[in-house]
């Protein structure tokens, strides 16, 4: 996600649905951005079959939390590419997300994980950390969004992304997805959209930069029995392009693409009541290797 030389990253037709400049968070459809070394691109969805009319819906929230993101994530930062000699990882086996008992972070900076320590784990635990934040409900209040933008971005990047943040985030968005110009839910609903990573990669590491995908699933949508956008799960992979900067790890660029996705199995969905609290009574975690 850096404004300046990236290209959007969620394009083909999906669901018949023509080329848009457009990602989700949570979505169905695909964009690309153009990462410093290749293309990642930034999605979240892929949702079993549903013989509902709900269906429709889900997928038309899921679709603009993605395509906000997209929004903006759009631009280039001209970021160069990793400086040479870097580590590519391998990613035979487990390696990349075995645990390695090392104490992954020193202390938490707000809400969001730091301290991360400047070895390839370190920046792993961090991308992992700053997936969740770049996708919770969080960063839809603008009361919030712009400590979370300063504390996982490099400073460069974080007041044109406030902006574009806000352009995306704006009160055409949060209408459509039910939510009022504070990002809060009416009463007797819950606005959901919790992620968790399930494993992280090192594409590539030095001592000053990373670049590290993370897998993730999550649920989202709107939790009340008055709802019209029921929470859904999702599978998604980003990818962040991090710098080491004044002692920590910080975000240059990210991207998402949909996936890998496993075979749905059939369960008997949760009350409203249910999914709202659980969210409430459930807290997240510091992720780390």
């Amino acid at each position: 996600m850096s404004p300046g030389d990236e290209h959007d990253y969620r394009g083909k037709d999906q669901g018949g649905r023509p080329d848009d400049p457009y990602s989700t968070l949570g979505g169905t459809r695909q964009t690309r951005t153009r990462l410093p070394d290749g293309d990642g691109g930034l999605p979240h969805a892929r949702r079993p079959v549903r013989n509902s009319r709900s269906l429709v819906t889900i997928t038309g929230v899921v679709v603009l939390l993605i395509a906000a993101i997209a929004f903006a994530n759009r631009g280039g930062g001209g970021d160069e590419d990793a400086a040479s000699g870097a580590k590519k990882p391998g990613t035979a086996g487990s390696a990349p997300t075995a645990p390695t008992g090392t104490k992954p972070v020193q202390g938490k900076n707000g809400t969001i994980a730091s301290g991360f320590a400047q070895d390839e784990q370190g920046a792993q635990s961090a991308a992992a950390n700053y997936a969740v934040a770049l996708v919770s409900a969080e960063i839809l209040k603008p009361e919030n969004r712009s400590a979370i933008v300063d504390q996982i971005f490099v400073a460069e990047k974080a007041s044109g992304l406030k902006e574009k943040f806000d352009q995306a985030y704006g009160k055409d968005f949060l209408d459509k997805v039910g939510l009022d110009e504070n990002g809060s839910a009416p009463d007797g609903l819950t606005y959901i959209s919790r992620t968790a990573p399930v494993g992280t990669k090192a594409i590539e590491y030095t001592a000053s930069s990373a670049t590290v995908e993370v897998w993730c699933t999550g649920v989202f949508g709107m939790a009340g029995v008055s709802s019209t956008n029921p929470v859904s799960s999702d599978w998604f992979t980003m990818s962040l392009k991090l710098r080491w900067v004044d002692g920590d790890w910080k975000v240059e660029s990210f991207g998402q693409k949909d996936g890998p996705s496993p075979v749905s199995m059939d369960r008997t969905a949760s009350s409203a009541d249910e999914m709202a609290s659980a969210v409430e009574e459930f807290g997240g975690f510091t992720y780390a290797r």
